[in-house]
């Protein structure tokens, strides 16, 4: 499911078309990039060894995830808080409309609920020892 995430380049695509404020379009981006691909990686190494799990790869890297998710949503908040009307001003007023809204009403809750499970079952995991 975090493999979703390299969909982040549509950030930078909206960035780049001055639709999105590049203090808000470039961590959240490149960071929801950065989790998506290497998502993958994470998934081949739990098919290899489950134990992958309780390793501290793979609690890193979802705790990067939350990270990311948390830092794009202070962005964005703040950019929101900071913005001052002007005329020709980028703000991040597109994120509170559809489709883009889908993104911090359904779509970052979700993947924080993942990597929150993904934490709990490796705590889990660790704790039994098996």
């Amino acid at each position: 499911m975090q493999a979703w995430r390299w969909a982040g380049l549509g950030f930078l695509a909206l960035y780049t078309h001055k639709v999105l404020p590049a203090v808000f379009a470039l961590p959240a981006g490149l960071g929801d990039m950065a989790i998506g691909v290497t998502a993958p990686w994470m998934i081949l190494a739990l098919v290899r060894e489950p134990r992958f799990a309780a390793r501290g790869a793979f609690i890193r890297w979802n705790i990067l995830g939350i990270l990311d998710l948390v830092v794009a949503i202070s962005i964005g908040t703040a950019s929101t808080l900071f913005a001052t009307g002007a005329p020709g001003e980028i703000s991040t007023a597109p994120m509170a409309t559809l489709p883009l809204l889908l993104i911090p009403g359904f779509l970052v809750p979700l993947f924080l609920m993942l990597h929150i499970t993904a934490l709990m079952q490796s705590r889990q995991l660790i704790r039994s020892g098996a």
